[in-house]
């Protein structure tokens, strides 16, 4: 049906001045960059955004990749003044306390990009969004997009303001940067939730939790429970994020507050203790869901979708915000170029597909296998043999585009996984 649709479309219609060329939905950080790609490419963009930026949002771990975007769109400069901490690797432990291992992203073979920063959400977006707007990206905050219909010329998305005003904008080409309230996926009924991943997580922000030193006390903190993981988020001099992800059906049987849920996991293992020991909750304990969903395709006849629009995957290896703005300068890039040529968008829009779905790829097998007694024995015995750790520590950064020579060592790591299940190559855990 897309295609049919994309081959119906004219090539280059008569576009009124009061079409934008290209209308955001959501400015989250893939909204965001989106609108700087787009309006250094001189296009006309409206980002409507539902809520009032400054707001609360997790996922506040970024990638050291995230840097190079930072600085494509000029918003480095702000993010450096702003004094989030620096955060050069991520450590990941075994629940009981019995082992751990730690990755340096500078040590990475094929890491280009040697340190990432940690973020509050609400500064963090806000000030991406600020930015977007300064680029001239016109930005409405408090608008609910209810409906979007991508006709032959142009696209009409009816949006309704807090005060209850209905509006119905056109646009050239519309981007889908809702985030999981997945506002496009949804409306075309295309969203795939993950068979295995109905994970649910309990969060909130505390002073006093105890960090390492030196140049470590950045760092994202992961500790691994037999079916349940907890993320240690440094996210001011201060303020450190701290969530529980567990199995929703587990939640639901126990039928206890979020607070009670949170304090209970904790005391069940000995670093969570260590670290919370001191700590004081300086939010209200909540919870999210959705983890983890995918949409079956990441494009329309008028449409692009971007980070948590295109699909969602279980945060523990910190991929979210930046697939989201790494898709969000593909897409504005598509967009933009289709624009300027004038030409057919369909092999843009299946190639952004494509290389989207690749990035996204190796984060869902391995998050896919992170939730496996294997997976973790052979990633908490790095071996050198062969660079595999560089090649895992590469990803983990952000590496999306390391070619062959970190695609063939990235496949021998999940051999050996497989192996591992059958034959102890490396010596066997336990969680308890």
């Amino acid at each position: 049906m897309i295609l049919a649709e994309l081959t119906r479309m004219p090539l280059n219609p008569p576009v009124p001045e009061s079409v934008y060329d290209v209308l955001i939905i959501g400015g989250g950080p893939g909204g965001s960059s989106a609108a700087c790609y787009l309006r250094q490419s001189g296009l006309k963009v409206l980002l409507l955004e539902r809520e009032h930026f400054p707001r609360f949002h997790i996922g506040e771990s970024l990638l050291p990749y995230n840097r190079i975007i930072f600085e494509e769109i000029g918003v480095w400069p702000a993010l450096e003044a702003a004094g989030f901490p620096k955060k050069y690797g991520a450590q990941f432990h075994l629940g009981n306390g019995s082992k751990c291992t730690k990755f340096v992203f500078r040590e990475g073979r094929f890491t280009k990009e040697p340190e990432a920063i940690q973020v509050e959400r609400a500064v963090f977006d806000n000030i991406l969004l600020r930015h977007a707007e300064k680029q001239g990206a016109e930005v409405r905050e408090g608008w609910t997009v209810k409906h979007v219909e991508q006709g032959t010329d142009v696209a009409e998305v009816k949006a309704v303001s807090d005060d209850g005003e209905i509006e119905t904008y056109q646009a050239r080409y519309v981007i889908d940067a809702s985030g999981r309230g997945n506002m496009t996926g949804n409306q075309d009924g295309i969203r795939e939730i993950h068979p295995r991943l109905k994970k649910l997580a309990v969060f909130g922000h505390f002073k006093g939790v105890k960090r390492d030193e030196g140049e470590k006390t950045g760092d994202t903190v992961i500790v691994r429970l037999e079916n349940k993981w907890f993320w240690l988020i440094p996210v001011s001099a201060e303020k450190t994020s701290v969530g529980c992800v567990m199995d929703n059906s587990e939640y639901a049987e126990l039928k206890l507050s979020p607070a009670e849920v949170f304090q209970k996991f904790v005391e069940a293992s000995a670093p969570m203790q260590e670290r919370m020991a001191m700590a004081e909750s300086c939010s209200k304990i909540q919870t999210t869901g959705d983890f983890s969903y995918k949409n079956k395709s990441l494009f329309g006849p008028r449409l692009l979708r971007v980070g948590d629009a295109a699909g969602f995957m279980d945060p523990i290896f910190s991929a979210g915000v930046y697939l989201a703005m790494y898709s969000g300068k593909l897409a504005a890039r598509a967009i933009a170029e289709t624009i300027k040529k004038q030409d057919d968008p369909l092999p843009r829009f299946q190639a952004y597909e494509k290389r989207v779905q690749d990035s996204m790829k190796f984060y869902w097998t391995m998050v896919e296998n992170f939730y496996t007694t294997p997976f973790m024995e052979v990633f908490l015995e790095p071996r050198k043999r062969f660079d595999l750790p560089a090649a895992v520590n590469a990803v983990l950064a952000g590496e999306l585009e390391g070619g062959r020579a970190m695609r063939w060592r990235l496949q021998v790591f999940f051999w050996i996984i497989k192996l591992q299940a059958r034959y102890p190559l490396v010596p066997r855990i336990s969680f308890q």
